[in-house]
């Protein structure tokens, strides 16, 4: 998707997007293709693996804020100053079409999928998970999942007017402090169900990944697992599919998650 948006617009100088990671990485490596530079704003004290990632990729790094949100005000005055193109992480059509290609990809892989859940921080990924599921087979249920210490989207969601709360998540991909207007009319058409996920469930997801299935899951990409854990009685008899958004979890947390699991 990525590629193909810088391909079909006119960039006079350059593309600046906010991140935590892994969405700054896309855009990184779609540059480093295109001959396009690349600018990515993260929070102050962002995490290490997915910055060493985004510079290998030859985007150049600007730390800016204490969370997200800050981080993508940044760019977008940025964006302004410097007449470079900003990219929205959530509030891009062309974006939501490009990561719906994975659902199309799990549909032409297991046709008779019941249940799907994903990983929510702006909401791009679950909304082209709803938007392509149900466009292939209305009854297939999707589920988003949010950290309880992150749950802009969820409350967006729930009460249908967009929401702000603050993040205290260590579940970087999660962490936004407000409801987003596309992905919540999108998710308010076509979501299912909402859960959140406490910074335990995900600590004892990602090491269930690892010792179980010797898959390295970030906390964020860990919570589809955690949440398909809760509700794991309502799944029975069900193909579920589980979204593992990530797998960029530091060795400090890394650590930390087999000390508490050992």
């Amino acid at each position: 998707m990525i590629l193909n948006y810088l391909l079909s617009s006119e960039i006079p100088n350059g593309v600046i997007v906010a991140s935590t990671g892994n969405f700054g990485q896309g855009v990184a490596f779609a540059g480093q293709v295109l001959g396009v530079k690349v600018k990515v704003v993260v929070p102050k004290k962002a995490n290490t693996v997915k910055l060493n990632a985004m510079t290998n990729l030859d985007a150049e790094i600007i730390e800016y804020g204490n969370d997200f949100d800050q981080a993508r005000e940044k760019a977008e005055q940025l964006s302004k100053d410097l007449s470079w193109t900003y990219i929205h992480s959530a509030n891009e059509p062309m974006l939501i079409a490009g990561v719906g290609t994975y659902t199309l990809e799990i549909l032409q892989e297991l046709s008779d999928v019941d249940v799907i859940i994903v990983p929510v921080g702006g909401g791009s990924g679950v909304c082209g998970a709803c938007i392509t599921a149900k466009s292939m087979n209305p009854k297939i249920k999707i589920i988003g999942v949010q950290a309880k210490e992150a749950p802009a989207a969820y409350e967006s969601w729930k009460t249908g007017n967009i929401q702000t709360y603050i993040s205290n998540t260590r579940a970087d991909g999660l962490a936004t402090n407000f409801g987003y207007e596309l992905t919540q009319q999108i998710m308010k058409q076509y979501l299912d169900d909402f859960l959140l996920v406490s910074e335990e469930d995900m600590i004892n997801a990602v090491f269930l990944y690892l010792k179980e299935t010797r898959n390295l899951a970030e906390y964020a990409g860990s919570a589809s697992l955690a949440a398909a854990i809760k509700i794991k009685d309502t799944l029975v008899g069900k193909k579920t599919v589980l979204i593992l958004s990530g797998g960029n979890i530091t060795m400090k947390e890394l650590q930390r998650v087999i000390a508490l699991k050992v």
